[in-house]
């Protein structure tokens, strides 16, 4: 069964000019995705889909291949990740080549491991898991939120507010690091959340959304610590 990782690496970014090759503890962000996806052992073939030849190049010279380049269409602020994923597999389909498999990982995931890749991947082969999801919880209960109505605080769901934290419903959100899938069935569904996709839940301390430069120190910390306690 023929499994491919595809890293998407646009080279526009506006809040954080060239945010997927800056550097990040010592390396380009992008290496980090490139290093667990080739240490993961899972895949038979790495590729960066990326329509900048400096990105290119960086992601060749950390084991990476970039058979070809992404199209303008694709390349632009409202192109979606399944519309660079459709992308991808009708290049390789006109190369003659298929895969069963596939994860999409992206460029800034300093977080991701080895590992963690590993097991997602092993949950696809679990029966009628068509896509795994990593989550995390939300560390404080979306239920007790509160809006502004007229100038005024009001709980957005009274009903919860004396409720115990661990009486309620734990919610969680997408950790936008990667997605593992069936590709028949993105394919078909044309979705990374599809029908029956199962979650792959990691600790707050694995995840950190890098859009701000505020965003990106709080992940260097985050990531400095880490290996410090290793």
């Amino acid at each position: 069964m023929k499994c491919i990782a595809i890293i998407t690496a646009r080279g526009g970014s506006k809040r954080i000019p060239r945010k997927n090759i800056k550097e990040f503890c010592g390396k380009p962000i992008l290496a980090y995705s490139i290093e667990a996806a080739l240490a993961s052992g899972c895949f038979d073939t790495v590729m960066v889909s990326t329509d900048d030849e400096e990105i290119a190049d960086i992601a060749k010279e950390y084991g990476a291949e970039v058979p070809f380049f992404r199209s303008e269409k694709t390349a632009n602020d409202y192109a979606t990740t399944a519309d660079v994923l459709l992308e991808v597999f009708a290049e390789y389909e006109k190369r003659g080549e298929a895969f069963e498999r596939a994860c999409c990982i992206y460029p800034t995931a300093p977080f991701l491991t080895a590992q963690k890749l590993k097991e997602a991947m092993e949950l696809l082969s679990v029966s009628e898991v068509e896509s795994v999801l990593p989550v995390v919880r939300f560390s404080f209960p979306p239920q007790r939120s509160v809006v502004i109505r007229d100038g005024y605080l009001q709980p957005r769901w009274p009903e919860c507010m004396p409720m115990r934290s661990q009486d309620l419903e734990p919610f969680y959100h997408d950790v936008g690091q990667f997605y593992c899938f069936d590709v028949n069935c993105f394919l078909e569904q044309k979705n990374l959340i599809m029908k029956k996709t199962v979650p792959f839940e990691m600790p707050e301390s694995c995840v950190q959304d890098i859009d701000t430069p505020s965003d990106w120190q709080m992940a260097e910390m985050k990531y400095r610590l880490m290996q410090a306690e290793k």
